[in-house]
């Protein structure tokens, strides 16, 4: 058997990509989007996350497989919860809190996390 060496990395690039020296740049429109992808939360925005996260703390229910977002007065809700009760119950506590306008509630019924 032959003592084969491993390719080098140049040598998956030159027979895997088509054009390994060709230059890409996004158009105007690329640009934008990327800069507009990444927005900071305004103070008014983190005091709301803060409400949100200390009501789901509270309230009884295991809050720590939901995921919170805020984008103004709207709240944004993904994750998994034990059973339907809390399926129901805590999209209920969040629209009740001060400054929630409108609510997005992506929570499914799921087992919990090892």
């Amino acid at each position: 058997m032959p003592n084969r060496r491993p390719p080098s990395y140049d040598e998956i690039v030159r027979r895997t990509v088509p054009d390994p020296d060709s230059s890409w740049r996004p158009s105007s429109e690329q640009e934008r989007e990327a800069k507009q992808g990444f927005r900071a939360l305004d103070p008014a925005e983190h005091a709301l996350l803060d409400r949100v996260r200390d009501a789901l703390r509270g309230s009884g229910f295991d809050a720590d497989q939901i995921g919170v977002e805020v984008d103004g007065d709207r709240v944004i809700l993904r994750g998994t919860v034990r059973d339907a009760l809390a399926l129901r119950k805590i999209p209920e506590i969040v629209r009740q809190l001060a400054g929630v306008d409108d609510l997005d509630d992506h929570l499914v019924i799921g087992a919990r996390a090892p």
